[in-house]
């Protein structure tokens, strides 16, 4: 089996903290370069508690090495070489052993891709007019809902929003539209998992105690008002959301909020 030409170089940069390095594979051979910093990382940690590594966000193959090498991602550093970002990679000495199974997940979890979810709340009164929020971070009126936060599964997430924004208990109901939604405005991609909230009468919305912070009004909308006051994409979500609920089949799945969205 060939080795790399340049051996991979381990540098102390703190105190228990070492730095591997190694130049990039000649042709398209990198199992080798693969086995020589697998190596080098293991005598590190035995003086080291971490070793780290450093690599282009734009050098694949870099990357290849870095992980089967057995060093989880950590994150993006801006601006860390001459300007310039890189990804860091490490392995510390009390990580779980690759050839032990939680250490292999820990492994993949670190660097396989990674999604945002979005729970939001379909609550619409008899005549249909969806409940929408006027936000104070943004122009746009949305449904309510939010974030997934990480170990929440989306429905609680649903019913914990409602709550936390308006002030009301809504048991959360049957997933109505799954909504891929395409990277926009600086946002990567992500899952809006619309539930439905059910029929309210109107004067509920007497009842709701808004957030301030994040809560400016709230107000039922016709389909005419969603269009007019929030985002082409949501008043598309809205629509499909509502279309699944009538059609009585099950959830939906669009894209860019349906009807031709992406």
């Amino acid at each position: 089996m060939p080795v790399p030409d340049e051996s991979p170089a381990l540098t102390t940069v703190g105190e228990g903290v070492a730095r591997v390095s190694w130049p990039a594979p000649d042709g398209d051979d990198w199992w080798p370069s693969v086995e020589a910093v697998r190596a080098v990382v293991d005598e590190g940690l035995l003086d080291h508690h971490r070793v780290e590594a450093y690599v282009d966000p734009d050098d694949a193959v870099g990357h290849r090495i870095a992980t089967t090498s057995g060093l989880r991602r950590e994150g993006l550093l801006r601006g860390v070489a001459a300007g310039a970002d890189r990804y860091v990679f490490a392995r510390l000495a009390g990580d779980v052993p690759l050839d032990q199974p939680g250490g292999f997940r820990a492994l993949l979890n670190s660097f396989l891709p990674r999604k945002r979810a979005i729970a939001q709340v379909l609550l619409r009164d008899p005549d249909d007019r969806v409940l929408l929020c006027q936000l104070t971070y943004k122009r746009d009126w949305d449904l309510p809902g939010g974030i997934v936060e990480v170990g929440e599964s989306p429905q609680q997430a649903a019913s914990r929003e409602v709550k936390e924004e308006l002030g009301l208990d809504v048991p959360p109901g049957e997933l109505v539209l799954t909504d891929w939604m395409p990277p926009w405005g600086g946002w990567d991609d992500a899952v809006c998992l619309v539930f439905d909230g059910g029929v309210i009468e109107p004067g509920r919305l007497d009842t709701v105690v808004k957030q301030e912070r994040e809560i400016r009004d709230v107000a039922l909308c016709g389909p005419a008002q969603v269009r007019e006051r929030a985002a082409d994409f949501t008043a598309r979500r809205v629509a499909s959301a509502l279309a699944s609920i009538h059609a009585g089949s099950g959830a939906a799945y669009v894209e860019g909020g349906g009807e031709q969205g992406v």
